[in-house]
């Protein structure tokens, strides 16, 4: 048998949530590097399985990643929107930012192991067939077909190794706090890419932020839609709705937007609009949906418009990275909170790794900047959730250690602990291949072939 920590990103988890909240001076701001529509009305994040099994089958999940200061509840057109792969260039980007994490997520297992003189067998970037492989040191070095997650072998009850089953520097051998820390390690590996990811962004090209104008923007109109028939332009911002004015920036006005227009199927809905430098009104008869609300045919997003901000000196660029890591790691835990406790409403937004490589491609083909802030999220989230004491992770591994600590040393029966993350294991096995399935058919090349 081969101890494995595993760890991929096969699950995300796209639900609204508060932002990052690193403030400059005097202006609301965000760090996106586009006003996001209507139609993506989400943050992410991602997190990691991290667990000790027989063979290192399984990836992982995760929940990123786009930052935003504004949380964005209602959507003129329901329903997310996972992008699609028009440009492999940035598909290539956004795996490559997964590979990159789970690299430095196994990496941080491996050293803590090495640096203790802990053996290790095995470090694999993937799952399944091996595609190439070298060794070294007496590590087996591989990458494998499936590349969702990655893992750190150990021998510990290998029956091909020749390491004496009561060596010292086995991992079951050594004490609760080397055990402990090799566990960990990942998530620290995690924390700490996070911040130079951010820090690299700050110094190489700044922080994204956002100044906010009065009214919403209509990015798009759909073709034949009530609001194209009607004269709504893409560029347009709607000032005022039936006479009431919008606040300024923010995402109530699209809010209160979508709300008149729910409710007004079939009804003339007067809008202010300014287009250019000229203010008008336009009445607009929302057409209705098959659950009797209205509908116009538009993506909204608060009326923003987004420049950079650069540290002038080295305590500057790291007050910038402290403000903003703390920022993600709020929004981070934030949505994490949201999800246990709406459940049974974000459940339905859970999505896998297809979902993670379409988002990710969808940010890289926005702005190839916003790949800094998909990278620090992602990395948080994957070190956040992967401390939660729950069968299959990291931190349910920490937990058995800390239950044996509890005990006086003494580890729980072997079978128990074995039949606990087996269950765990199995259950989210099922999970994600069910995601895998939904999120492909979910992409938009997919639904135009079917």
């Amino acid at each position: 048998m081969v101890i494995s920590l595993s760890s991929s990103l096969s699950f995300i988890n796209l639900t609204n949530s508060k932002s990052p909240i690193s403030e400059f001076p005097s202006k609301p701001k965000t760090h996106l590097p586009k006003p996001l529509s209507s139609t993506v009305c989400c943050s992410f994040s991602s997190s990691d399985l991290g667990f000790q099994c027989k063979e290192p089958f399984f990836f992982q999940k995760g929940r990123y990643p786009h930052g935003r200061r504004f949380k964005f509840t209602s959507c003129a057109i329901p329903g997310f929107d996972y992008g699609n792969f028009e440009s492999a260039q940035s598909v290539l980007e956004a795996a490559a930012v997964l590979t990159a994490i789970i690299v430095v997520h196994e990496s941080g297992h491996f050293l803590a192991a090495y640096l203790q003189g802990i053996h290790v067998s095995k470090f694999a970037v993937g799952f399944g067939p091996i595609l190439a492989k070298f060794n070294a040191n007496n590590v087996e070095y591989s990458l494998r077909a499936f590349p969702l997650g990655g893992f750190v072998g150990f021998p510990d009850n290998d029956p091909d190794s020749d390491i004496p089953v009561d060596d010292k520097n086995l991992l079951k051998n050594r004490p609760i706090l080397d055990r402990a820390i090799v566990v960990s390690a990942g998530v620290v590996a995690n924390i700490i890419f996070a911040y130079l990811i951010i820090f690299t962004q700050v110094l190489s090209v700044g922080l994204p932020v956002q100044e906010a104008y009065p009214g919403v923007l209509v990015p798009e109109v759909r073709p034949f839609s009530a609001a194209s028939r009607d004269g709504l332009l893409p560029g347009d911002v709607i000032l005022e709705v039936n006479g009431i004015e919008l606040p300024k920036g923010g995402p109530n006005g699209v809010s209160e937007i979508v709300d008149v227009i729910k409710r007004n199927a079939k009804r003339n809905v007067v809008l202010k609009v300014e287009r250019g430098q000229q203010d008008f009104e336009i009445g607009i008869i929302p057409d209705e949906n098959y659950d009797g609300t209205g509908k116009i045919g538009v993506q909204l997003s608060p009326n923003v418009r987004f420049t950079k901000v650069k540290p002038q000196s080295i305590p500057d660029a790291f007050n910038y990275t402290g403000r903003e890591f703390w920022g993600l790691s709020s929004n981070v835990l934030d949505s994490l909170k949201q999800t246990f406790l709406n459940f049974s409403q974000t459940a339905g937004k859970v999505a896998g790794p297809v979902a993670i490589i379409a988002v990710g491609a969808e940010v890289a083909r926005s702005n190839v900047d916003g790949l800094y802030q998909f990278a620090a999220l992602l990395n948080l989230n994957l070190a956040i959730i992967n401390l939660l004491p729950l069968p299959a992770l990291d931190g349910g591994t920490l937990a058995f250690i800390l239950i044996e600590a509890a005990r006086g040393g003494r580890k729980l029966p072997l079978e128990v602990e074995q039949g606990i993350m087996s269950s765990g294991i199995t259950v989210v096995i099922f999970v994600g291949l069910f995601l895998i399935v939904r999120d492909t058919l979910n992409l938009d090349f997919i639904k135009d072939m079917l």
